[in-house]
């Protein structure tokens, strides 16, 4: 008996000691934190310092795994233990990121580490009772790799060094609402309803001042209907949902307003693929006005230019210095990205904005987008929080003013039209083309840029990654028995176009594997779905569509969607009839129920006849700027009586981007050349200078 008391008590103890030793060291403060970042994300109120959290962890569980299999002083059993237990902690990791797509890019071996990241890696060591990694010192931060994702470029240092003084604006408060017959009513969910359930025939557009003598000193000549937005501006409205349909010129409607209001400096944040448009158009519209563009950690910008130009993707390591250098005007485009309010993008967008008000009186504050509503009424909410009507809960002051005016409450039937048309003019500005008909071009291309997110998108840039490391191979393979070249900033350019010529000469040749042609029609595969959805918006509030696609796949997949929708659609191929061809034709252009027309771009770019629409989507990119132009000319065409515009459907970040900007290159090369002819150059120039403009790129940034 006694022997066996002692047995138990040595197995109590070892047990104690197990579980003291288990609560030791890095691994339990990792189980924690995971736990934590799981919770957030099952609650959907995921924050950055979520993302930090979760990079983290990640770096000290693979640091930890590293140090578990190579040490010789752990037993056998003990190292399978440690190894089981970061094997949990990375299934978990695993799971928050299948669960929320965001995180797999953190896990990426290319993913910044910022330094908000390294420091709370050293707090979890401390709290493990571990010596962490030093932390260098300011002057050493600048040599660490990853050190300066924490960015403050230098221009703008010296911007506020030349302006110590640079203090919050609280020169005019917005007054309070007196009554107070509305405290206690939940009113975001009525407001919302309010234009769920619109009264048929209500306006959707704010009352427009009249022009007047409205006087530009520089820049074109503004169209009746921009120049009206301008108009308010000048009267004083600072806030607005710019909803304009594509291709009435919100960019330059938003500049002017921001240099009749003087909103500067003002930030824009756009997507990638119009960074460089945008910076054109300020020189365009207010040349006396500068412009900097932000690319990467902005070293290279102007800290004290007027308009400062970001893209949403790296606008994470801005935030800190762009909340304090005195913005007096913010530009979100394409502001349906702003849509999913737990997106980090919303949120820092969101955050941003608060903090320019937070020192600003009444900045100018304008979203622009031509679909404000993507799939629900509920995609409104990111946006009027951005422009400063809503919060998280109810109607900020402004609104609030306005629907207590109207004396009624969401108990009265009344109030939801009362309520629509206080939000409306709040500043809602949405025009369609045909109502501005004689104001605009009669034929135009207009890019829409998407973002391919999700496995899609990683398998898009994996596979650009791939090519571009495949090229690079290829270049040091040949620099190696290279006897001569021309050398410009390091690399052989005459070599760089040889490799791309071999690349595309092997690609056109192979039927598998990441070949240039074997990107550009994923990419078309992965825009098929967003091209579809774009072109059944236009279906609903524009009239008939033509829809073009090169690729049968990318057809079966749009229509597809249609009939999902319930969209009439007719059906124009290559492997048709011509009986069948033209009875399709006849129902896009006789039957009202038939709303979009969905054609090959070879079958259906010459000899047909679709002028009964003015809109065209170009859901995949031609080679050359002839082939698009062909098909643009379907719809406009002698005949036609109204303004036709073309949407090319642009896959933002990728090669598709590149391509489209090599195409309208030389088409206008060719333009000037041949004096008006559309085709000048053959679409091998393109592929080679997207291959060339890629290679290059992976060069300079492998260094």
């Amino acid at each position: 008996m006694a022997t066996g008391t002692r047995t138990g008590r040595n197995t109590r103890s070892n047990d104690q000691r197990r579980r003291h030793r288990d609560e030791d060291g890095i691994l339990p403060v990792l189980a924690r934190a995971v736990r934590e970042v799981e919770n957030a994300v099952q609650r959907g109120r995921v924050t950055q310092l979520d993302r930090t959290k979760y990079q983290a962890i990640a770096l000290l569980a693979r640091e930890e795994r590293a140090k578990v299999r190579s040490s010789t002083g752990l037993a056998d059993a003990r190292r399978d233990t440690e190894l089981k237990r970061l094997e949990g902690i990375a299934a978990i990791l695993a799971q928050i990121a299948a669960s929320h797509p965001t995180f797999f890019e953190l896990l990426q071996d290319d993913a910044e580490i910022t330094s908000e990241t390294r420091n709370l890696k050293r707090e979890m060591q401390r709290q493990a009772g571990l010596e962490p990694e030093p932390e260098p010192v300011e002057s050493e931060q600048e040599e660490l790799p990853g050190a300066e994702r924490k960015v403050v470029p230098a221009s703008v240092v010296r911007r506020r060094m030349a302006n110590p003084f640079m203090a919050p604006d609280f020169s005019v408060l917005t007054p309070r609402p007196h009554s107070h017959h509305l405290a206690g009513w939940e009113l975001i969910g009525p407001l919302l309803n309010a234009f769920e359930h619109p009264t048929p025939g209500a306006p959707s557009c704010m009352d427009l001042p009249e022009p007047g003598d409205l006087r530009l000193k520089t820049g074109p000549d503004l169209m009746a209907h921009q120049a009206r937005l301008v108009a308010a501006a000048q009267q004083g409205h600072r806030s607005f949902l710019l909803a304009d349909e594509p291709g009435l010129g919100k960019t330059a409607q938003a500049l002017l307003a921001a240099q009749t209001a003087d909103a500067f400096p003002l930030l824009c944040v756009v997507p990638n693929v119009v960074k460089t448009n945008w910076a054109r158009e300020v020189e365009q519209w207010i040349p006396r006005r500068t412009v900097t563009v932000v690319h990467g950690d902005g070293e290279d910008i102007n800290g004290f230019a007027d308009v400062v130009v970001i893209n949403y993707a790296v606008l994470d390591r801005h935030v800190a210095w762009m909340g304090e250098h005195g913005f007096r005007g913010m530009v979100v485009d394409e502001a349906h990205f702003i849509k999913n309010k737990k997106s980090q993008r919303s949120q820092l967008v969101r955050e941003l904005a608060d903090r320019i008000r937070q020192r600003a009186s009444r900045p100018l504050m304008m979203a622009l987008t031509g679909t404000p509503l993507i799939n629900d009424i509920e995609d409104f909410r990111a946006i009027w929080e951005f422009l400063g009507w809503i919060d998280e809960k109810k109607p900020r002051h402004e609104l609030m003013a306005r629907l207590e005016e109207t004396g009624l409450t969401p108990a009265d039937h009344a109030f939801y039209p009362a309520a629509r048309q206080s939000v409306i003019d709040m500043g809602i500005v949405r025009r369609r083309k045909v109502e501005v008909a004689a104001d605009i071009p009669a034929r135009r291309i207009a890019d829409l840029p998407v973002e391919l997110e999700g496995a899609v998108g990683r398998s898009i840039r994996d596979g650009e990654r791939k090519l571009a490391e495949r090229l690079m191979q290829r270049y040091d393979a040949a620099l190696r028995t290279r006897k001569e070249g021309s050398v410009v900033d390091g690399l052989d350019l005459e070599l760089v176009r040889r490799v791309a010529g071999w690349e595309l000469s092997d690609g056109a040749e192979e039927s598998s594997g990441e070949n240039v042609f074997a990107m550009v029609r994923r990419i078309g595969q992965a825009k098929a779905a967003l091209a579809a959805d774009y072109a059944a918006q236009l279906a609903r509030s524009a009239g008939k569509v033509v829809f073009f696609a090169k690729h049968i796949d990318v057809m079966d997949t749009a229509e597809e969607a249609f009939a999902k929708e319930g969209i009439g659609y007719a059906s124009i191929r290559g492997d048709q009839s011509s009986t069948t061809r033209q009875n399709n034709i006849d129902a896009f252009t006789n039957d009202p129920d038939v709303h979009i027309a969905v054609c090959s771009l070879t079958a259906a770019g010459v000899g047909v006849n679709l002028q009964v629409a003015s809109d065209v989507v170009l859901a995949e990119l031609s080679w050359t700027d002839a082939e698009q132009t062909q098909a643009i000319d379907r719809v406009h065409r002698i005949g036609q009586t109204e303004p036709v515009t073309a949407w090319r459907i642009i896959a933002a970040q990728t090669m598709d981007a590149r391509i489209a900007e090599l195409i309208d290159s030389k088409a206008g090369l060719a333009a000037t050349a041949l004096d008006g002819s559309a085709e000048a150059f053959d679409s091998g120039d393109v592929q080679v200078e997207a291959l060339v403009a890629l290679l290059t790129d992976a060069l300079k940034n492998r260094g």
